[in-house]
């Protein structure tokens, strides 16, 4: 919430180098003490519920989402009528429909959705997924043409289309007609399909841009129903809820805000995730070896990228033919293909990410280092530089580039940005300064196209262009906390009630609480560069705590050196599952010295 900045423990700068502040000014808490008392919640929940904006009067609706009160009409999404009108027609005439999906967690889940609802009417589908090193992403004339050329008389793009005229013309003089499922940006004029469902487009009034691709198929899907019901098809009708799961995992991956119906696809769509029908799901939470009820995290971190190794490194089409199949054994199968393509991409990026940080860490030691880090390799893979990309914007708290060059010099590259900083509209710049060959994105996220020549002159732009900008972006950056907790008070039931006001991701952050004064008895180097940690309150009350890839660190760095001393730490409280067991975890962010 505005203000004035009320820094938390009177920190200024912490292990990893941020201010502290409180998540409410004092106008929230005031709200939050009102929220608490008017509606018998406890406080921290009502400390969570105004520190993300959530007004009292929308608290218990908040707190209990369901699909049945938060669901939009369909119908108000431009063009949804067209889209399942025709997606109708397709089924009781039995036409054969192609799916052309992104190679994403989205694109996947979308995919699947739709495959298994044509299914259940007894409708032939295929599945396409492009090449992303071959193809790139979204629908090209050549794919197109083969799709309508192997019959296809109806081709659904699901999670892309939105910004591919040219190959869906191809399509349309092929023969075949095309609905465009999709949430992306515009980026152009609308291409000539015969329907165009995307909140984002400029004459959609729906409200509903936050959606993710399988939230709008799973819309489309409800229309296509209401139209079927209509035409009075007959039939058992298709069961749309036993699809929630794959939503939540796609809103969850996607990264998309957790407003709205959002939260109920996660919500909900969480508890058909635990009870493991979707027998994809099962088998990636099997080989991820989770022991525990699936949420956010283990969608995010552990089911997610396992998917999306399929398209990175391997079979583009595996994650989307996994969440779609309805046979254990093949879904088995499949699961463990995509397990050693995730090991294998695991051991790519650890020695991608090594080059990288060699050479981040080089430019960085030099004054400080340019605004935007751009880091290259001859030798990296380009379906794994948007994460490498992720890992050294972490650690560098600025925007970062990694790019992948092959042997005739020509890169294949991707950016991922820090908030405030719109590296989509930069990279837009650069292409029409001639510096790259192409690129696009968006706020956070940028993929690009350059020659090996042009490399300099590009860095030279970005850090003329962004410097100020990111210099002052990394001045103000705050760790926003919640509430201050001791380790007495760290119980089961404190994560239950947190868990309460759940579940927490984009848009919606998870509390962050700090620990005040807390001896750290000990910190050892765990696993695969964590930190374990073992904290005592000033009344002899312990706490084991984890930092996740802090060893290599300025936090973990932190720990170590400030063994046995009184600190504070910052982070989030959850209960962690091991062995059968379950145990009151604190998994560590930050962390700062005590002054007192």
């Amino acid at each position: 919430m505005s203000g004035e900045r009320r820094f938390f423990l009177n920190v200024r700068k912490s292990a990893r180098g941020v201010s502290w502040e409180h998540r409410l000014d004092l106008r929230g808490e005031n709200i939050a003490l009102g929220m608490a008392q008017s509606h018998g919640m406890p406080e921290i929940v009502a400390r969570v519920l105004a520190g993300r904006g959530i007004p009292g009067e929308e608290a218990k609706r908040f707190l209990a989402p369901s699909i049945r009160d938060l669901l939009p009409d369909p119908a108000t999404l431009t063009d949804m009528e067209k889209a399942a009108a025709r997606i109708a027609q397709a089924i009781t005439a039995r036409e054969r429909v192609a799916v052309f999906g992104d190679y994403d967690v989205d694109g996947a889940a979308s995919s699947a959705m739709l495959k298994r609802f044509l299914a259940h009417y007894g409708v032939p589908a295929e599945i396409y997924i492009p090449d992303r090193i071959f193809e790139g992403y979204g629908p090209n004339p050549e794919a197109m043409r083969e799709l309508a050329r192997r019959g296809a008389s109806l081709i659904v793009t699901v999670d892309c289309g939105t910004n591919s005229a040219a190959a869906i013309e191809a399509a349309n003089a092929a023969g075949a007609d095309v609905v465009v499922l999709d949430h992306h940006q515009v980026g152009g004029a609308l291409p000539d399909a015969l329907a165009v469902v995307n909140p984002n487009r400029e004459d959609d009034l729906s409200g509903q841009g936050h959606l993710c691709a399988a939230g709008v198929v799973f819309l489309a899907l409800v229309q296509t129903a209401r139209v079927l019901r209509e035409r009075k098809v007959t039939g058992e009708p298709f069961d749309l809820l036993s699809l929630l799961d794959l939503v939540a995992l796609a809103t969850v991956c996607d990264v998309v805000p957790l407003i709205g119906v959002n939260r109920a696809f996660v919500a909900k769509g969480l508890i058909a995730a635990r009870s493991l029908k979707t027998p994809g799901l099962a088998a990636l939470a099997r080989v991820a070896r989770i022991g525990e009820p699936l949420n956010p995290y283990h969608l995010g971190f552990l089911i997610g990228p396992r998917i999306n190794a399929g398209g990175r490194i391997g079979n583009a089409s595996l994650g989307s033919n996994l969440l779609a199949t309805l046979d254990e054994s093949e879904a088995e199968a499949i699961a463990a293909t995509l397990d050693r393509l995730n090991r294998e991409r695991q051991d790519m990026e650890a020695a991608m990410l090594a080059e990288a940080r060699a050479e981040a860490d080089a430019e960085l030691m030099a004054g400080g280092g340019p605004a935007i880090l751009v880091t290259a390799g001859s030798s990296w893979h380009p379906g794994i530089v948007g994460l490498i990309a992720s890992r050294l914007k972490d650690l560098a708290r600025r925007p970062a580039f990694a790019i992948a060059f092959d042997p005739n010099g020509m890169g294949t590259g991707s950016g991922r940005s820090i908030s405030g900083f719109d590296l989509g509209r930069l990279v837009r710049e650069a292409v029409s300064e001639g510096l790259l060959v192409k690129g696009g994105g968006h706020a956070m996220a940028a993929g690009i196209t350059v020659e090996r020549k042009k490399l300099g002159a590009l860095r030279a732009f970005f850090e003329e262009r962004a410097v100020e900008k990111v210099a002052a972006l990394r001045q103000a950056e705050s760790l926003k906390i919640d509430a201050a907790l001791s380790a007495d008070g760290a119980t089961f039931d404190l994560i239950d009630t947190l868990e309460a006001a759940g579940p927490y991701g984009s848009g919606h952050p998870a509390p962050v609480l700090a620990l005040p004064r807390h001896r750290l008895a000990d910190a050892q180097a765990v696993g695969n560069g964590h930190v374990r940690i073992d904290l005592r309150s000033q009344t002899g009350a312990r706490l084991q705590a984890i930092a996740f890839r802090a060893a290599e660190t300025e936090l973990g760095r932190f720990l170590f050196e400030h063994r046995g001393a009184s600190v504070h730490v910052a982070g989030q409280l959850v209960a962690n599952h091991w062995n059968g067991m379950r145990s009151v975890q604190f998994r560590v962010t930050d962390a700062a010295k005590d002054q007192i």
